[in-house]
């Protein structure tokens, strides 16, 4: 859809060019039969420039480009409004221009789901410090299987993690018989103090929708949002504050394995491909059970302490979730599944509700200067 948008931009800015040798007699143009100034024309110059850079924008500075977007919807309409018989039509074009600028203002102005979590995220950036090395020594007091697992993703020897920043691609979907939306989605997420904000950009039949998770200080949320403007959820509450600790000791187990040395998980060794975790976060003390494979490496993630929301996130029903992980690889220094599925267990059998492929992740990354 976003290449669509850009295609028409793009018309639409080259077609201002008319105008602008229309009034320096650059060109004859039967199509504008109305003599236009020169004034005019740099008017029509300039949004035709400023169009364009408004689709470069699009994608080089996806974040601000609706302030460029909506100088070209003035300059346009301006120009339109001056030659009215002939470039009416160009109105049409402005419309869908309103709707993209509208857009990006709602999903990434400065009342967006992306402002909030990135000024959420700057005070634990900005604290970003050199980190000590996570030594042999650090894994004394875990299992042996958990062990292994920390050595094999590649920790030891590393900076011990503070914060990490990863991208996801995948698909998510509500109940087992429904259709599975596409999503891409940003993850900020600190250790001390522990942090998880999570920015989900999906499609419901065709329609964008955003879902953001914020765990601060032990209080969780998840707001969702049509087109970035209709609130759809908004969920929260001590139930929820447990269900993101829950999923706050996933990401830790999956995604920071280094971090598992941390005083707030107690482990309780359960066999040799196995062991088990009981994580204090806030008021919440939740547990799961991990299971590893031949190599070593974590293979799934089972907690009685989760519970799926209703749609409208307004309640709860506690269930068995699980995240069986697959296709490690490398990113960087350390070893990483790449794909995850993420499962409720219901009384008639367990359904994979979100595939997520990881695309990137960095570790203690400071905010940018």
């Amino acid at each position: 859809m976003r290449w669509a948008f850009a295609f028409v931009m793009v018309v639409h800015g080259l077609i201002h060019l008319m105008g602008f040798l229309k009034a320096f007699g650059l060109a004859a143009l039967p199509q504008l039969a109305r003599p236009i100034s020169r004034p005019m024309g740099v008017v029509w110059l300039l949004a035709a420039l400023t169009t364009l850079a408004a689709v470069v924008a699009l994608f080089a500075w996806p974040r601000g480009w609706w302030l460029l977007g909506a100088a070209a919807l003035l300059l346009s309409q301006a120009a339109v409004i001056g030659a009215w018989s002939d470039a009416r039509f160009g109105t049409l074009a402005n419309v869908l221009l309103l709707v993209g600028v509208l857009y990006g203002y709602l999903t990434q102005g400065p009342s967006s789901f992306r402002a909030e979590m990135h000024r959420e995220a700057q005070p634990g950036l900005a604290r970003a410090t050199a980190a000590p090395v996570l030594t042999e020594a650090d894994l004394a007091p875990l299992p042996e299987p958990v062990r292994r697992y920390v050595r094999a993703a590649g920790f030891v020897g590393q900076p011990r993690v503070q914060s990490y920043r990863l991208r996801f691609r995948g698909r998510i979907r509500g109940e087992p018989d429904a259709a599975w939306m596409p999503f891409v989605a940003d993850q900020q997420s600190f250790v001390d103090p522990m942090t998880r904000l999570f920015l989900m950009h999906a499609t419901m039949f065709g329609v964008p929708v955003e879902a953001f998770h914020r765990l601060v200080g032990g209080a969780a949320t998840m707001r969702v949002r049509v087109a970035g403007a209709y609130p759809m959820v908004d969920a929260r509450g001590p139930v929820m504050d447990r269900s993101e600790s829950v999923t706050l000791l996933n990401d830790l187990c999956l995604l920071a394995p280094g971090a598992l040395v941390d005083p707030a998980i107690a482990w309780e060794p359960i066999d040799d491909r196995s062991a088990r975790a009981r994580f204090t976060h806030g008021a919440n003390t939740v547990a799961a059970t991990l299971v590893f494979n031949d190599e070593g490496l974590l293979s799934d993630f089972v907690s009685d302490d989760r519970s799926r929301s209703s749609a409208d996130g307004r309640s709860f029903t506690q269930l068995r979730f699980s995240t069986p992980v697959r296709d490690y690889r490398r990113y960087g220094a350390f070893r990483l599944a790449s794909h995850g599925d993420a499962r409720w267990h219901l009384p008639g059998g367990a359904f994979t509700y979100g595939e997520f492929d990881l695309e990137d992740i960095a570790y203690n990354v400071g905010a940018p200067r």
